[in-house]
């Protein structure tokens, strides 16, 4: 393409613009601190997560996860809830699969307010994830902090929200299939005890 001059029009690119590179350097330190958390329970649910936090979590979710060395029980009986809710017990024979969060930095303490921490029902444990063929170093997770000694039945509103949690975020149907009958059992024994 030529102009009125004879000379030669075009549009250079720089492969390495400087403005561009400056840009997305100021952009990546505008990011806010963000740190990763694993969910086992009811938080698994990013609707029900987003009730405690204030906003839409969804964006937040990277994919399930796995808990090597632990197994799920209920060993907490929950006074807001009434009922028992999940908690994770060292057992180097199972796993439990959940959801893997990167949340804001801000959301921090609003999330050890729904677990509890400060009244002492959870306390915060780093913890290594897999997920998407990679192991997530350093992950918090909460567990119970005095347990019972025997599991305490869900009620129907947590049962759902649980299993809600972790269909919506793609666990596998064995696992959601477990979750059910667990969960079921639970409440079998609760009502012949009653």
């Amino acid at each position: 393409m030529t102009n009125q001059s004879g000379h030669s029009h075009h549009s250079w690119v720089q492969s390495h613009n400087p403005v561009t590179l400056e840009c997305k350097l100021q952009h990546s330190l505008q990011k806010e601190p963000m740190f990763y958390y694993f969910a086992y329970g009811s938080c698994m649910c990013p609707v029900d997560l987003k009730r405690s936090l204030g906003e839409n979590t969804h964006p937040y979710v990277i994919a399930p996860g796995v808990l090597k060395a632990y197994r799920l029980g209920f060993y907490l009986y929950s006074p807001n809830r009434k009922c028992g809710v999940l908690d994770v017990v060292a057992d180097s024979q199972a796993t439990v699969k959940g959801v893997l969060y990167q949340l804001p930095w801000r959301l921090s303490e609003y999330l050890d307010k729904r677990e509890g921490v400060s009244y002492g029902l959870y306390r915060q444990e780093l913890v290594d994830i897999h997920c998407q063929d990679k192991i997530y170093n350093n992950v918090r997770t909460y567990v119970v902090v005095n347990k019972l000694t025997e599991e305490a039945a869900p009620n129907d509103w947590y049962f759902n929200v649980v299993l809600r949690g972790a269909i919506t975020c793609g666990l596998p149907e064995e696992y959601c299939w477990s979750l059910f009958n667990h969960m079921h059992k639970l409440q079998q024994q609760n009502q012949r005890k009653v």
